[in-house]
């Protein structure tokens, strides 16, 4: 009898049926294809002539050049197809109206962001200048002298302190993360929660409706929003075609009355703490911020949330207030990324510190799929004498996207970037540190999807004495890792050296 109620349980599933409409869906686009079969010719021969406006239309745009050659390549091979789909994901009206909102958000409330002055810094440091200029010309995020900054290097330590702080809470409690799974973790916050909900502290909880499908049941919020708990799931899965259920929330934000922010890879469930084993001991990385940069992580969280209410939480009762003025040297930025702008903010990030490093750049990553621009940057930051390395699992989480990103490691080895995967099991951070005095530490793997579809965040921290300590884990990681020598990628396996080469075809699209 429990086998028959597991088995009802996973067919009339959310994932399930979300599943089969799909199928269905696709199934009514094959009977339309069908009916106008007698036309065919007139269709096949409308569609290479509107394959080639769109393939000039391509060339012509400013998306990223990975990005044409992934569409250029179906819409020539299958025009009627690849036309479609291409019409399909260029001309969504939700996206739009969504892209429209935000920019309405940002004009209204970038009262509350504003950047002091850029004087001292471009006094004392041009690069830097340049860099938060940039932040805050194109996204609003300014530079803050850096607060107290904590780095942890596992989820373990991350999750102690943030238990330890949510204790303390008085006003109110931000929690935004990709994934959160019922178990050790989440329950010993759920509970911390609750009782703070009592205490009449206001409490606002937002997983994203993809990350935490399959992790949490359906109505999960409405749960939640019976224990005092304001909760949402971020874009759910909707059961119809729509572009916008591929841009993910993928942020990991926790922030306390307005005084201490969280951020990093780390997200809400027990595996990210090792109490559950899936992949080998689970690497992971966090930051703990205290101080006045606070108020762009809540920033960042009510620009999500408000996504698509219909009643726009106030701002100014959260960012009018007087933050924290702790100071431990240097500087932070936190930043959001954005798929529905075209600054491409993360990647920039990057750039800037692979092509202004002058010593080394130590990289770790889950995932590796690069565009020719990552991938030139890193070429010419080695090329130009610095010393560039790049940490990887040794044990996957999923295999294909392996694959792909193993097909990069002979351009980059040949051009003396090390590579190194942790060999304990899976790393799931996402860092960069150079010349020990900048970092960044956040939710932005080396991939396209949070290149460019994702909402992702990070933190840039410059001359923080924190870089000592995260420098120290990444060598530290580095010694629990392996080295993937020339002659290791020359004699890969060619069958898995073929799925990288073709899958790297598709990857902008994946």
């Amino acid at each position: 009898m429990n086998g028959i109620g597991k088995l009802l349980k996973f067919i009339f599933s959310k994932l399930t049926f979300a599943i089969l409409l799909l199928v269905a869906q696709i199934l009514i686009i094959y009977i339309s294809f069908s009916f106008f079969y007698k036309y065919i010719i007139w269709i096949f021969g409308g569609a290479n002539v509107l394959a080639i406006i769109l393939v000039l239309y391509l060339i012509n745009s400013k998306t990223n050049p990975s990005y044409k050659i992934a569409w250029i390549i179906p819409i020539l091979i299958f025009p009627v197809l690849g036309i479609t789909v291409f019409i399909f994901c260029h001309f969504q009206l939700s996206l739009k109206y969504i892209s429209k909102k935000i920019k309405s958000q940002r004009t209204k409330n970038q009262k509350y962001l504003q950047q002091k002055s850029f004087s001292n810094l471009e006094k004392n440091d041009r690069s830097l200048s340049n860099l938060s200029k940039y932040l805050y010309n194109t996204c609003g995020y300014p530079i803050y002298n850096g607060g107290n900054i904590k780095y942890f290097e596992n989820g373990e330590k991350k999750f102690e302190k943030i238990i330890e702080d949510l204790k303390n809470a008085k006003d109110y409690i931000f929690i935004e993360y990709f994934i959160i799974d019922r178990g050790y973790m989440w329950d010993s916050i759920l509970e911390i929660l609750k009782q703070k909900a009592k205490d009449g502290v206001e409490i606002r909880v937002m997983y994203d409706g993809m990350g935490s499908l399959i992790t949490l049941p359906y109505n999960y919020d409405k749960e939640l929003e019976s224990l005092g708990i304001k909760c949402k799931p971020f874009f759910p899965v909707k059961l119809q075609l729509s572009l916008h259920q591929n841009n993910r929330d993928h942020r990991k934000i926790c922030v306390i009355d307005g005084k201490i922010g969280y951020t990093g890879g780390i997200n809400l469930a027990d595996e990210y703490i090792n109490k559950k084993e899936k992949y080998g001991y689970w690497k992971d990385t966090a930051i703990r911020v205290e101080g006045e940069a606070v108020k762009s992580l809540v920033y960042m969280f009510l620009e999500m949330w408000n996504i698509n209410e219909k009643k726009v939480i106030d701002y100014g009762k959260y960012l009018s207030c007087n933050f924290d003025s702790t100071e431990s040297g240097g500087y932070i930025i936190p930043y959001g990324d954005s798929p529905l702008d075209e600054y491409e903010t993360g990647k920039r990030v990057y750039m800037d510190i692979l092509n202004t490093a002058n010593e080394y750049v130590d990289i770790i990553t889950p995932y590796l799929i690069l565009d020719d621009e990552l991938l030139n940057s890193l070429i010419y930051a080695s090329n130009r004498g610095v010393k560039v390395r790049i940490i990887m699992p040794h044990i996957p989480d999923k295999k294909i996207v392996y694959y792909l990103g193993r097909s990069y490691y002979r351009d980059l080895i040949s051009n003396g970037i090390e590579i190194y995967e942790f060999e304990k099991g899976f790393t799931h951070a996402k860092m960069f540190v150079s010349d020990n005095c900048k970092a960044v530490v956040g939710t932005i793997n080396l991939d396209y999807r949070s290149l460019y579809l994702h909402f992702e965040c990070a933190c840039y921290i410059y001359k923080n004495k924190v870089i000592q300590d995260i420098q120290k884990d990444y060598d530290k990681t580095i010694s629990e890792s392996i080295k993937i020598t020339k002659e290791e990628v020359y004699n890969y396996n060619i069958f898995k050296r073929i799925i990288g080469r073709i899958l790297r075809l598709i990857a902008p699209l994946m």
